[in-house]
C-alpha cells in the first residue's frame, strides 16, 4: 500500500551545492526569528547519575554530568554521505495511541514498510499514557513517596512486555538489556530527587525522555524484523532548541541542520525512526518541546528535510469542523489552510500542537492528518491556500472551515473614564497581567478607550485581580478606574475560516445564528485578517452556541428539543404525525425534532435523548410520572446539546397559556393552537407580544383561528405589504359550519347537533361550540392583529344555546332537553328560505369601526358563506386592494387531523427561522 500526497511542490530530488548554500541562507533567515539561537558547536550530552550517599563514601551526596565530545571528520565523512534533501523524504509521525500497545507498534511498522517513499523519517511519541507515568515517578520521588521505586519498576514492566510480543532473538536480549540499564540509571536519579526534595527541570526533561526513546527502539527494531533496514535516532543528538520564558522553545534551524548531516553522515539510512519530544538546548542540556511536542519535532525535521509531506498519524480520521463529542454533525475537513489550522489549533482543537504549522509554511510543506485506526479515510490535508473558490464544478467546504471553543475562562473588565487618551494605560494593565504569568487567550477594546476587556483562565483570573487592583489602586481611589470586574464562568467560542475575510455578512450570519438560539454575547474579537471572530459567551449556553453556528453555516440538521403539553385529541394527532414524518424531516430538509417531552395533566414522560414516538402511548402509561411543569420545562430545555427548544402547547388551558410570558423570556419557542393567550387580557397580551418582538424567541399560534388554514400568515402578508384592513368576516367554527350546512329542510336543530357531536366534530359539551365564546376569540385575535385594542368582554356575541339550559348539570341533560328549543330556530330557518337565503353564524371585525360581533346572519344562497359544505371555514378579507372583490380563504376548519397539521407547519415554519433550508 503506497501513502502519496495529493500536493507534491516541486522539489530537486538531490540539491546541488549551490542550491545547498541557498538553503542555508534561508534557514539562517528563519533563525533570525529565534535570537536565542547560538550559533556553536557544542559536543553531546552524556550524563552518568551517581550518589556518593549510596555508595557510603559520605552522609551527603552529588549529581555530576560528565560531558563527552564527539569529533566528526567533516572533510570526508559529510562528502561520502551527503543527506539528500527534498520531495524523496517523507516524514511521519505517530503519537502514543498509535503505539500504545504492542499490537499498534506492529501496525506502525507495516505502515512504514508499506510506504513506497524513498526515503522515510518517523517521529515517534512514548508509548500511550508513559509519559504521565514517567511524571509521576517526579513528582513522587520529589515528594519523597518511596511508591516511585514501584512505579518506575511498572513502567519498565510495561516496555519488557511490549518487547517480549514483538522481538525475539539478539533484538530482543539487546532492547531488554538497553531497558534494564537506563532503569538502573533512573532509579539512581530518582534516588537523588528523593533525597533533594526537588528536580530541576532539565532533570525531569531528561527522565521523561525515556519513554521515547524506549519507543523508537522497539519500533526500529519492529521495522527491522519486517526486513527493511533502518536506523533509530536520539533526537537529541540532533535537534537544537532555546528554552523560552513561556513554556516553550524556539527551534535552532541552523545548528539543528548541521547536526543532522553529521548525524547522518554516521548513521545514513532509508528509513530513520526518530524520538520527538525531546532536544537538547545549545549548551547540549536535556530538554523536551513540552507537551504534545512530538508533532513540532516532525514539522522542524520535515522542514530540516525539505520533506514532500509530513504525515501526522492519529486516532481520529482528520480536523473536524467542531468537536465532535459536542456537535455529532460535525464534518472532516478535506483540506486546511496553514493559517486556519493554526488558528484551530490555538482555540482548542487537539489535532495538532500549535507551533506544529511554523516550520513547514517556510517550504510549503503539507501536512496530513491521517487516522491509523481507519486507513481508508482521507484525512485532512494542511496547505497553502490555493484560493480557488471553486472544485470540480462544485462550491468548497463553508465559509467558516471549523468551530472551537475554550472552557473554563473568565473576563476581566477594566473601565473608567480616567482611561479615555491616556497612553499606556493597556500596556500597564498587560504588564501587570505578565507579572502573574497569566496567559492572555484574547482581548476586547472599545474605540472610546473607555474600558479594556480580556480574557484569562479561571483558574488564573485571582492572581490577575489582585494584581490590577494593587497596580491600580490609586486610580481607583481617585476614580480614574470606576471598576475591576472580573466575570467567571465563560466560554470563548471562535469561528475559522480564510475565506470570511473576503465574503461579506460572514459576521452578520455567525451573530444572527447566536442571537436565534438565544445566546447573549459577552465580548467579542475579531482580527484585521478576519481568520477568525472570536465570542466569549456563558459556560452553560456554550454547546448550544457552537451547534446554532454550526448548523447555520454547515447546513446541519437543525436540531430542535420539542415538549408536547396536552397529548389528548390534537395532540395526540400531532405526536403521531410526527412520528410518520421525523425520518422525512431528517433525510430531506435537514430537520431534527426531537420530541424530549410530553405531559398532560396528571402524566409527563421524559427523555434524554427523545421519545421513541411510535411507543409513546404506552410509554407515558408505564414510565409516565407524576407531572411538574417546572421539571418538564427544566428537563425539555436543559439538554446542552440541542441549542433550540419549543414548547408545543395543544390544551385550551388558561394556566398553561400563563406559562407562555415566562418561557419565550427564557429563550423557549412557543406553537400552539390555544387560543387563551391571545384572546386573554389585553394587557398580557401586549405585553407578550411586544416581547415577542423584541427577541429572536418566536410564537407561532396560526392554529388559533383556522386551524389548518393560513388565516393568521394571510392577514400578516397583507399588513406587512402596506394594505389596510377594512373588514374580515367568517365562519370561524367548523362545529357551527357543520351544523348550520345541514340545518336544511324539516332537519330539527337538535338532531343535527346530535350529529356533529357523534361524529366529533363539537367539544364534549356542545355548549361550549353553541355559545359562540370559540368563535369570540378568534375574532378578539383577528381584531388585535389587525391593530385594534378589543376585550373579549368588548365583543357582543349571540349564544345558539337556549337562556333556560345554560345552567344544565351536565352536557347529557342538556342534549336531552335541546329538542323543546328547535321551533325557535325553525322559524328563523324558514324566513331565510323564505328570501333565498340561508344561516350562517359568523364573526365579524370591523376595523373601520373599531369592534367586532358574534351572531347568526342572513345570506343570500349566491354568496360564498352560502357554498361550504362539511366543517368548512371561510374568512373574506376586505381591504383597500381588495375592496370590491374580498379576498377569501377557505377549508376544513374542524377536526384534530388539521388541526394538528396546522400546529405541525407552525413547527416547520420555526425551524426555517433557525436555519433549516427552506
Amino acid at each position: 500500500m503506497a501513502f502519496s500526497s495529493a500536493i507534491s511542490p516541486s522539489y530537486s530530488s538531490h540539491l546541488s551545492s549551490k542550491h545547498f548554500k541557498v538553503n542555508r541562507t534561508k534557514l539562517s533567515t528563519i533563525n533570525k526569528i529565534y535570537p536565542f539561537s547560538l550559533l556553536q558547536r557544542s559536543p553531546f550530552l552524556k550524563v552518568d547519575f551517581s550518589s556518593q550517599w549510596e555508595r557510603g563514601k559520605s552522609s551527603k551526596f552529588s549529581i555530576s554530568a560528565a560531558v563527552t565530545s564527539k569529533v566528526y571528520s567533516l572533510d570526508g565523512a559529510l562528502e561520502n554521505t551527503q543527506l539528500p534533501k527534498g520531495d524523496r523524504w517523507s516524514v511521519h509521525k505517530f503519537g502514543g495511541t498509535c503505539v500504545g500497545t504492542p499490537e499498534r507498534i506492529g501496525n506502525v511498522a507495516e505502515i512504514i514498510t508499506a510506504d513506497q517513499s524513498e526515503r522515510k523519517l518517523v517521529v515517534v511519541s512514548a508509548m500511550s499514557k508513559v509519559t504521565d507515568m514517567m511524571y509521576d515517578l517526579i513528582y513522587k520521588a520529589q515528594s519523597r513517596d518511596d511508591l516511585y521505586i514501584t512505579a518506575l519498576d511498572a513502567v519498565r514492566e510495561k516496555h519488557k512486555l511490549a518487547a517480549v510480543d514483538l522481538l525475539d532473538g539478539d533484538d530482543l536480549a539487546s532492547f531488554l538489556s538497553k531497558l534494564q540499564d537506563d532503569v538502573n540509571n533512573l532509579k539512581s536519579m530518582l534516588r537523588a530527587i528523593y533525597i533533594a526534595g526537588h528536580a530541576t527541570e532539565s532533570f525531569s526533561d531528561f527522565v521523561v525522555g525515556h519513554g521515547e526513546l524506549w519507543s523508537a527502539h522497539l519500533l526500529s527494531s519492529a521495522v527491522r524484523k519486517n526486513g527493511v533496514e533502518c536506523k533509530w535516532m536520539d533526537t537529541r543528538e540532533v535537534l537544537v532548541v532555546n528554552p523560552t520564558s513561556s513554556n516553550q522553545v524556539d527551534p535552532d534551524y541552523l545548528m539543528s541542520e548541521e547536526r543532522l548531516e553529521k548525524w547522518y553522515s554516521n548513521n545514513p539510512s532509508k528509513t530513520i525512526i526518530a524520538t520527538g519530544f525531546i532536544a537538547t538546548t545549545p549548551q547540549n542540556i536535556p530538554t523536551t518541546l513540552k507537551r504534545d511536542g512530538s508533532d513540532f519535532s516532525a514539522a522542524i525535521m520535515g522542514a530540516l528535510l525539505k520533506a514532500r509531506q509530513v504525515t501526522i498519524w492519529t486516532d481520529v480520521d482528520g480536523v473536524y469542523s467542531a468537536d465532535p463529542r459536542k456537535v455529532s454533525e460535525a464534518v472532516i475537513l478535506k483540506t486546511l489552510s496553514y493559517q486556519e489550522a493554526w488558528e484551530m489549533s490555538y482555540f482548542g482543537a487537539n489535532v495538532l500542537h500549535p507551533r506544529t504549522i511554523v516550520p513547514v509554511m517556510q517550504y510549503d510543506i503539507p501536512i496530513v492528518i491521517k487516522n491509523i485506526f481507519n486507513l481508508s479515510a482521507p484525512g485532512t490535508m494542511i496547505c497553502r491556500s490555493s484560493g480557488n473558490e471553486y472544485e470540480d464544478g462544485q462550491k468548497l467546504e463553508s465559509l467558516v472551515k471549523g468551530f472551537a471553543t475554550i472552557d473554563n475562562v473568565a473576563l476581566v473588565n477594566v473601565e473608567g473614564t480616567g482611561m479615555a487618551g491616556v497612553p499606556g494605560t493597556a500596556s500597564a494593565i498587560f504588564s501587570a497581567v505578565k507579572d502573574v504569568g497569566a496567559n492572555v487567550i484574547m482581548i476586547s477594546q472599545a474605540s472610546s478607550e473607555h474600558s479594556v476587556c480580556f480574557a484569562v483562565p479561571e483558574k488564573e483570573v485571582k492572581a490577575v485581580a489582585d494584581v490590577l487592583e494593587s497596580r491600580f489602586g490609586q486610580a481607583l481611589s481617585a476614580g480614574r478606574l470606576s471598576q475591576i470586574a472580573v466575570v467567571p464562568n465563560c466560554s470563548i467560542l471562535a469561528a475559522v475560516g480564510q475565506r470570511m475575510a473576503s465574503t461579506p455578512g460572514v459576521s452578520a450570519t455567525f451573530f444572527t445564528a447566536l442571537a436565534k438560539a438565544n445566546i447573549n454575547i459577552r465580548a467579542i474579537a475579531q482580527g484585521c485578517t478576519e481568520y477568525n471572530i472570536t465570542v466569549v459567551v456563558k459556560r452553560e449556553d456554550c454547546v448550544r452556541a457552537l451547534r446554532a453556528v454550526h448548523s447555520k453555516f454547515y447546513l446541519s440538521r437543525t436540531i430542535i428539543a420539542v415538549g408536547i403539553v396536552g397529548p389528548g385529541l390534537i395532540g395526540g394527532t400531532l405526536l403521531d404525525q410526527l412520528k410518520d414524518q421525523t425520518a422525512v424531516l431528517k433525510e430531506k430538509f435537514n430537520i431534527d425534532l426531537r420530541v424530549m417531552g410530553i405531559t398532560g395533566t396528571r402524566t409527563m414522560l421524559l427523555s434524554e435523548s427523545g421519545i421513541d414516538l411510535s411507543r409513546w402511548r404506552e410509554l407515558l402509561s408505564v414510565k409516565g410520572e407524576m407531572a411538574d411543569m417546572n421539571k418538564f420545562v427544566h428537563h425539555v430545555r436543559g439538554n446542552h446539546f440541542i441549542p433550540n427548544t419549543v414548547m408545543v402547547d395543544c390544551t385550551a388551558d388558561s394556566d398553561v397559556a400563563s406559562h407562555y410570558f415566562g418561557w419565550l423570556h427564557r429563550g423557549i419557542h412557543v406553537v400552539t393552537p390555544n387560543k387563551r393567550a391571545n384572546s386573554g387580557p389585553l394587557d398580557q397580551y401586549l405585553k407578550l407580544r411586544a416581547l415577542q418582538r423584541q427577541s429572536y424567541t418566536h410564537y407561532f399560534y396560526e392554529a388559533t383561528v383556522g386551524a389548518g388554514l393560513p388565516i393568521i400568515s394571510t392577514l400578516r402578508g397583507l399588513l406587512e405589504t402596506g394594505d389596510k384592513i377594512l373588514r374580515i368576516e367568517g365562519i370561524f367554527s367548523g362545529t357551527l359550519s357543520y351544523i348550520f350546512n345541514n340545518f336544511t329542510g324539516s332537519r330539527a336543530f337538535s338532531q343535527v347537533v346530535k350529529e356533529a357531536k357523534e361524529a366529533g366534530y363539537t367539544e364534549p359539551d356542545p355548549r361550549d361550540d353553541l355559545s359562540g365564546t370559540d368563535v369570540a376569540r378568534k375574532v378578539i385575535i383577528l381584531a388585535r392583529e389587525s391593530g385594534l385594542q378589543l376585550e373579549l368582554s368588548d365583543i357582543p356575541v349571540q349564544s345558539l344555546v337556549p337562556e333556560p339550559l345554560r345552567s344544565s348539570a351536565s352536557p347529557e341533560e342538556f342534549m336531552q332537553q335541546l329538542p323543546q328549543f328547535d321551533q325557535q330556530l325553525a322559524a328563523q330557518r324558514q324566513e331565510a328560505e323564505d328570501t333565498e337565503e340561508v344561516l350562517r353564524y359568523v364573526g365579524v371585525v370591523d376595523v373601520v369601526n373599531g369592534k367586532g360581533t358574534v351572531e347568526l346572519q342572513r345570506y343570500n344562497k349566491e354568496h360564498p358563506f352560502a357554498q361550504l359544505s362539511g366543517s368548512d371555514n371561510i374568512i373574506a378579507f376586505t381591504t383597500e386592494r381588495y375592496a370590491k372583490q374580498p379576498l377569501i380563504v377557505r377549508g376544513p376548519g374542524a377536526g384534530a387531523e388539521v388541526t394538528a397539521g396546522g400546529v405541525f407547519c407552525d413547527i416547520l415554519r420555526l425551524a426555517s427561522y433557525l436555519g433549516a433550508p427552506s
